[in-house]
């Protein structure tokens, strides 16, 4: 067997960040970034190495690089800029850097008083002679330096002509790189456009806009509730199912329990699939397939964005139990078995099975469907328990969806096991629901929101906080009153970059089932829900003031940058955003007792504010407009619930 060249592998490199399951899966960022890369990069010995990243776009013809720097412990650090939605490789290129490990000894020798360094400056000058693929002007250079290390010039104008800052630089623009090592495989990164990180999400049911208690509303009523929801500083507004509803085993509008309906209650929009049709089709009370374009339109008229339910089940009145029985597992007397989450039961719907032997009929329907109301301008897509849907299909939907519409976002809405929400993730879903409505001391939110933005997940998972849904009314919301509404309002905005709200929220909708229970009482969906909107105690004002503060202030569209500071109560909770460069410093500061007030003493990271050298600085409330002077780490604060539970605090040194 051949010996190995000694040239080969000589430079190690080792934990590529960012980097997801070696590889496996895509890193993700948004057109725009520029993506820090971090490596282990060393060699035996005490040679000098160097090291790029190297990386090319969707639209790249070959690769693009950057420099990486040693920061500490043979850790290297640098970053590339992302200009363009799509997929983006990468990886690391290492190798020993000749001329700078000569230049290290001679300087050294040279420090120590050793004046007969003529083998050495022979060495150096040998090394420059040895670049012969310089361009013209560069070769120019290193001759001049070549004949002075030969030439009679003293040993200090040698050595100063061979650290000279100019010819380093020169000879780093034109690297020599005899024994590369390069990084494999080439690592994945996923690009998405801005709306994949930041947003913000209000869901509502269309059909309860200038309905009756019998009666739907239409896409044409639902429309003239865009204004109000683009007034609240909403960037995208989400429907559940639109589609038309079964009658069999529909539920009556007395909640999951009620197997009864009466003939006006319209059923779960969730039940999708009637005699009316299926999931490309609107239920008829709704209006038309052209009504809807009209909603989107004037929703994009609004700066709003649409998105869509994606639910993969079906109605026992479907048009898939006719014509694909096969797409549903039957039981042993032949009948289709609905659905259970023990102890819930659905009897309105059907599991669609994912071990169908016609299973690429099944898939190729499915992406028919995300297909067409994309034709139809639709490019957000919230999904539906995707846990209980087979991996390999999303994987699969979302690279296809993806060739022609890099746009797309995808919601996954898997409230599970973490790691079967990680892999959602991993698998290609932009944005995730989290377990944030669950948590609520200080203690909890901090450890969960610390997991999510300086975790292993912060590559991949990008977490879209909601404090309630129509499934999720908590026990917070509904023994806090007013304050409780105000302080996960404000938690959810100012920790995710992404966060929604559902409907009602405004209006403080917070009676459940029944004790006990996250369902609420008289849903809205089981039921048609008017509202009136123009109630004078509306949270809507203040839902504007937030989202208004989100949308001016830069450092609240990342994740990465929350930081938490010491504040000495339990119940007050302390953390910064500050926006790349260390500007434009966001000091939140929440009471999370809605009954009580509560006082104490914060104690800031001031360097993390950037305000370490900093005398008296300015802090301005975003919420009340307000400005406070505060001198130093040390500083009181109170906050009363029924007054104002939060401060949002912009912070500028005088």
């Amino acid at each position: 067997m051949a010996a190995r060249s000694p040239l080969k592998n000589r430079v190690q490199i080792q934990k590529i960040s960012p980097m997801v399951d070696c590889g496996r899966y895509a890193a993700k960022a948004v057109a725009g970034d520029d993506v820090v890369v971090g490596a282990d990069v060393f060699r035996e010995g005490h040679d000098k190495i160097a090291a790029v990243v190297r990386y090319r776009g969707p639209s790249d013809s070959g690769w693009r690089e950057a420099p990486l720097r040693l920061d500490t412990n043979d850790r290297w650090y640098g970053h590339f800029h992302v200009d363009e939605m799509g997929p983006w490789r990468y990886h690391v290129l290492g190798w020993t850097d000749h001329y700078a490990s000569w230049l290290d000894g001679l300087t050294k020798k040279h420090a120590a008083g050793q004046r007969d360094l003529d083998p050495e400056l022979e060495e150096g000058a040998l090394l420059l002679e040895r670049r012969k693929r310089l361009p013209k002007a560069a070769r120019q250079v290193c001759d001049e330096v070549i004949a002075l290390l030969r030439g009679d010039a003293g040993l200090d104008d040698k050595v100063a002509a061979a650290v000279d800052p100019d010819l380093v630089a020169l000879l780093e623009r034109h690297p020599e790189r005899l024994d590369a090592t390069q990084s494999r495989p080439d690592l994945p990164l996923w690009v998405d456009r801005e709306r994949a990180r930041f947003s913000a999400w209000y869901e509502m049911f269309p059909r309860s806009e200038g309905a009756t208690e019998t009666t739907s509303g239409t896409f044409a009523e639902a429309a003239k509730r865009l204004p109000a929801i683009a007034d609240m500083g909403f960037d995208v507004v989400y429907l559940p199912p639109i589609h038309p509803i079964g009658r069999t085993g529909r539920k009556g509008r007395g909640g999951p329990h009620d197997l009864a309906p009466g003939p006006d209650d319209p059923g779960v929009p969730w039940a999708i699939g009637s005699e009316a049709g299926g999931h490309t089709a609107v239920h008829p009370d709704l209006g038309t397939i052209d009504d809807f374009d009209d909603f989107v339109g004037e929703a994009r008229r609004f700066g709003l964005e649409v998105a869509l339910d994606f639910a993969i089940q079906c109605s026992p009145d479907h048009p898939w139990v006719r014509e694909h029985p096969e797409w549903f597992k039957h039981r042993p007397d032949g009948s289709i078995a609905y659905a259970e989450n023990p102890p819930k039961k659905y009897q309105d719907i059907y599991p669609i099975d994912f071990d169908t032997e016609d299973a690429e009929g099944l898939w190729n329907e499915l992406r028919h469907v995300v297909e067409f109301w994309m034709d139809h301008g639709v490019k957000i897509f919230r999904v539906d328990n995707p846990h209980t849907k087979a991996l390999p299909f999303w994987e699969w939907l979302i690279a296809e969806i993806r060739v022609d519409h890099p746009e797309t976002i995808f919601l996954a809405e898997a409230f599970t096991r973490p790691k079967m929400m990680q892999t959602l993730a991993k698998l290609g879903f932009n944005q995730s629901y989290t377990y944030f409505a669950w948590r609520n001391t200080k203690h909890e939110l901090t450890d969960y929101t610390v997991e999510l933005a300086h975790g292993g997940m912060v590559d991949y998972y990008r977490p879209n906080f909601w404090p309630n849904t129509p499934d999720i009314l908590t026990e917070y919301l509904q023994h806090g009153g007013r304050p409780a509404f105000k302080i996960r309002l404000v938690l959810a905005a100012m920790l995710s970059p992404s966060y929604g709200i559902y409907s009602g929220y405004e209006l403080r909708e917070n009676e459940p089932l029944h004790e006990g229970s996250e369902e609420y009482y008289e849903s809205e969906k089981y039921r048609y829900k008017p509202r009136d909107w123009n109630r004078p105690d509306s949270l809507a004002p203040y839902i504007t003031r937030v989202n208004r503060i989100r949308h001016e202030h830069r450092a609240l569209h990342d994740l990465r940058n929350v930081w938490f500071h010491h504040i000495a109560n339990e119940q007050l909770i302390c953390f910064s955003k500050v926006a790349p460069g260390r500007t434009e410093p966001i000091l939140v500061i929440v009471n999370l007792d809605p009954h009580h007030a509560h006082e104490a003493t914060t104690w800031l990271d001031l360097w993390q504010l950037g305000l370490e050298h900093a005398g008296p600085y300015e802090a301005h409330d975003l919420i009340t407009d307000t400005t406070h002077i505060w001198h130093g780490p040390e500083n009181y604060v109170r906050l009363d619930p029924d007054v104002e539970p939060a401060h949002v605090l912009s912070l500028r040194a005088l």
